[in-house]
């Protein structure tokens, strides 16, 4: 390797040396780029959603919500025999914006509904590039007032609402928390920002380091950040409700929960946020997971580290909807 390749190389923490060896053998891209969305879109990346609930005791319901462009598709789940209210959680999917659907790592969301006698609401809100931004966002924000304007029905306590995702749908959760406060919207329990993808200008550390590597590398957040915003990317024309790092006051915003790993795109921004949630006086709670690449815990969920990351979230949930 020569002087010039080193210096062009940044140095970067490591993959988790179990997590690293099942990264090597990945059959996915380490970089998406626009022409790999539409097959993407046809790759199968979770089990059937029958196959998942046929080894948990939830029904599924298949809902109409009223979207800002016309309706949106969801699924309520419900614990079978549920006869009292109890949480909700609200859900939304990760896939940069670009590709997965309401069904896309909900597994231990499925779990949690079980375990806490909550109804999951999740949501399939508009992909880009063919629905930019603010079709993401706004979509996602109309199904949040719709869990809570149906909260009776649903049998969930409307002041019991957990809003969650997971990457793109992390960054969306956001979203929806900073749209909530500054509309009057309903206000939710806590955010639950697992991997979330919430900074569009591409400026940080982390962002460099995992060029060219990873399960999400910045060439596929370039991807995912140009279908959404078009030319507006990284330009000051962009809102904080579809890059929520991007918001100038983050006082008066639910309690968080965000999660991400020390070898990933996200983790600078990540962290960036959570620390600008506690300067405006909002209680986080940050994990950062030593050689986690993005989403690790989904992609090898019996990995240690991953063992170590979903009971540190599953935990938290656990204080925060009994509480």
């Amino acid at each position: 390797m020569t002087a010039t390749s080193v210096s062009q190389t940044p140095a970067r923490p490591p993959y988790d040396p179990e997590l690293g060896t099942l990264l090597a053998n990945s059959p996915l891209p380490a970089a998406i780029t626009p022409d790999m969305i539409e097959p993407l879109r046809a790759a199968p990346f979770t089990a059937p959603i029958e196959e998942v609930l046929a080894t948990r005791a939830l029904d599924h319901e298949v809902v109409t919500v009223p979207g800002p462009d016309g309706e949106l598709t969801a699924s309520v789940f419900t614990p079978r025999g549920k006869t009292t209210a109890g949480p909700g959680i609200y859900f939304l999917h990760g896939g940069g914006f670009i590709i997965g659907d309401r069904f896309t790592g909900i597994v231990n969301i499925l779990d949690y509904a079980i375990e806490h006698n909550a109804v999951v609401v999740s949501l399939d809100y508009r992909l880009a590039p063919e629905h930019p931004d603010p079709a993401p966002v706004e979509d996602a924000y109309a199904g949040f007032i719709w869990t809570a304007a149906h909260a009776a029905d649903l049998g969930i306590d409307p002041e019991r609402i957990l809003l969650a995702g997971t990457s793109a749908g992390g960054g969306l959760a956001a979203g929806v928390a900073l749209l909530a406060r500054d509309r009057q919207g309903p206000k939710a329990l806590a955010q639950m920002l697992m991997s979330p993808m919430i900074d569009d200008r591409d400026q940080t550390v982390s962002t460099l380091q995992y060029t060219g590597t990873g399960s999400w590398s910045r060439e596929s957040n370039t991807t995912g950040w140009t279908a959404l915003l078009g030319d507006r990317r990284a330009t000051d024309t962009v809102s904080p409700y579809a890059s929520p790092a991007r918001a100038a006051d983050l006082s008066g915003l639910p309690p968080a929960f965000i999660d991400v790993g020390s070898a990933e795109v996200f983790r600078d921004e990540d962290v960036a946020y959570a620390s600008r949630l506690w300067a405006a006086g909002v209680q986080v709670e940050l994990h950062v997971w030593a050689g986690g690449f993005h989403i690790f815990d989904g992609a090898a969920p019996a990995a240690a580290l991953s063992r170590a990351a979903l009971a540190a979230r599953e935990a938290w949930v656990r204080r925060t909807l009994t509480s």
